[in-house]
């Protein structure tokens, strides 16, 4: 039946028929079959996302159809990510290598990343700016790049994840502005002041962890969950991050689905709740006063969570 494929138009076609027919999940970087069989059928073939259409006439050598076929059948036997099986995937509009040492990325804080953070930045002048949990790097990475005017750290805790952060400042040529640090959140920059913290941490409940697809369980547990409510690195994060804030600084944090116990946890607290395009995504806005005005009752539900 493969033998009728020629085209790299017909190969994304079978591959979306594929994905489709296996009831697969799409959760990563794609929420449906026909960019994520695009995305494995361009990135195998070494071709960028916005090649002209022209090109999709383009006919596929043998050894080409072999490696696609074979991409696309595993994709569909051990649902792997696209991003893991082509080794690379795109984020706020760059190119970022991707595996298995870090998540693959997929943050909406990317949008505000190409509005330039507008209007949360409008007033406001940057110098430094974090990237707390990086994973692959590609949040601060992508600061960076849209501001080439800031200098910025980016930290996890994760040896393997920094790893493939490095690889990535060193692909995106921003070596001479971004620095990897291993930190336990901030543990590893004490004394450094930014202007900008921005945090894509992990959120995921443990139920919420055992009921997903089989996709995620190829990506690092320690870049997803984060305790029964998915809160405890988030409240840990609120309860230091001003003294690491400059006195008009600002953070930013994506907690998903965890957005509705943390606005319960913390009634008095005036997160805002920031919407984009397709609506709100669980990532708040918060000022470094009102993380000091605050700073009783975001201790008080932090050390709640510390063991003993």
């Amino acid at each position: 039946m493969t033998a009728e494929l020629a085209t790299i138009i017909d190969f994304i076609r079978y591959g979306a028929s594929r994905f489709s027919a296996a009831g697969l999940t799409f959760g990563h970087s794609h929420d449906n079959p026909i960019d994520e069989a695009t995305h494995l059928v361009l990135a195998s073939l070494h071709l960028p996302p916005d090649i002209p259409p022209a090109y999709g006439a383009g006919r596929l050598t043998a050894e080409e159809r072999t490696n696609v076929l074979a991409l696309i059948e595993r994709r569909v036997n051990e649902r792997l990510p696209v991003a893991y099986l082509v080794g690379e995937t795109w984020f706020a509009g760059l190119k970022f290598k991707s595996d298995r040492r870090a998540l693959v990325p997929r943050s909406p804080i990317a949008e505000l990343i190409e509005a330039g953070f507008a209007p949360w930045l409008d007033e406001r002048h940057v110098e430094r700016a974090l990237d707390l949990c990086t994973g692959s790097g590609c949040i601060g990475i992508a600061m960076a790049e849209y501001n080439p005017e800031w200098q910025v750290d980016i930290v996890d805790i994760s040896d393997e994840a920094l790893s493939l952060a490095r690889e990535n400042i060193v692909f995106q040529h921003v070596e001479g502005r971004v620095e990897a640090i291993r930190s336990d959140l901030f543990a590893g920059v004490a004394g450094r002041k930014y202007d900008l913290i921005v945090s894509n941490p992990p959120y995921v409940t443990e139920d919420e962890y055992a009921a997903l697809p089989g996709e995620y369980a190829h990506e690092p547990k320690l870049g997803l969950t984060s305790g029964v409510d998915g809160l405890d690195l988030c409240l840990r994060m609120l309860d230091e991050a001003a003294d690491h804030l400059t006195d008009d600084g600002l953070l930013i944090v994506e907690v998903g689905e965890s957005e509705h116990a943390l606005a319960a946890l913390l009634p008095e607290v005036p997160f805002i709740w920031i919407e984009f395009k397709v609506g709100p995504m669980g990532v708040f806005a918060l000022e470094r006063r009102d993380l000091v005005e605050h700073a009783a009752a975001i201790h008080a539900a932090a050390a709640a969570r510390r063991p003993g």
